[in-house]
């Protein structure tokens, strides 16, 4: 959705990068390696953003006291970081926002017609829990092949890895009936319920 509006699939994933860490400064190869894109590709989309004012390319540590580093070497080692001082940054980040949540419904509502599901929250990476055991968790008869599958294209997409936990509805309820420390690290943390068929 969002490659339609800006143009190419490398810049929406640079963008969500910056304006989803804008405290964060990042080198080209750690981009290409955040993105799994092509080197060329990463740098081309560094160059339009700077020139549009959004991100702003910073020295790496040490560059201005060693001059006689290659070219090569200094572009390496030159950082960047988003422009919270830009006119639109809030808007752009805004839209970021609200295009990921709608990517997470999209696939909320996709695992929902998978099968027999009956229960479904987001939490982990979703809903800004860092540490949690799990950032998607499902209870009920779904293939796991089939929702690995899912979860892998929605990662593209989102651009970071999601970790997801299948139960059947009998190991549900036997973990919840021995207060099994994981289940229970899930349900009594941060989350977003999506689907609840199990406490009605």
């Amino acid at each position: 959705m969002l490659e339609h509006l800006f143009g190419s699939q490398a810049r929406v994933k640079l963008l969500r990068i910056f304006l989803n860490h804008a405290e964060n400064a990042y080198y080209v190869r750690e981009l290409t390696r955040l993105t799994k894109l092509q080197i060329n590709a990463v740098r081309r989309e560094l160059v339009n953003l700077e020139q549009l004012d959004i991100i702003a390319g910073v020295n790496g540590p040490g560059d201005a006291t060693t001059p006689k580093r290659s070219r090569a070497r200094r572009q390496e080692k030159r950082y960047y970081q988003a422009n919270v001082n830009h006119v639109l940054f809030p808007e752009l980040r805004s839209l970021m926002l609200k295009a990921q949540l709608l990517l997470e419904y999209d696939l909320a509502k996709k695992i929902g017609k998978m099968g027999s599901v009956k229960y479904l929250a987001l939490t982990g990476i979703f809903v800004g829990f860092i540490g949690a055991p799990t950032d998607l968790f499902v209870v009920g008869s779904v293939r796991k092949e089939r929702l690995s599958r899912l979860i892998r294209r929605f990662e593209q997409e989102l651009n970071y890895e999601i970790n997801f936990t299948l139960m059947s509805l009998s190991e549900y309820k036997y973990r919840k009936d021995i207060t099994d420390r994981f289940l229970y690290s899930i349900l009594e943390n941060k989350k977003i319920v999506v689907i609840d068929q199990l406490n009605p």
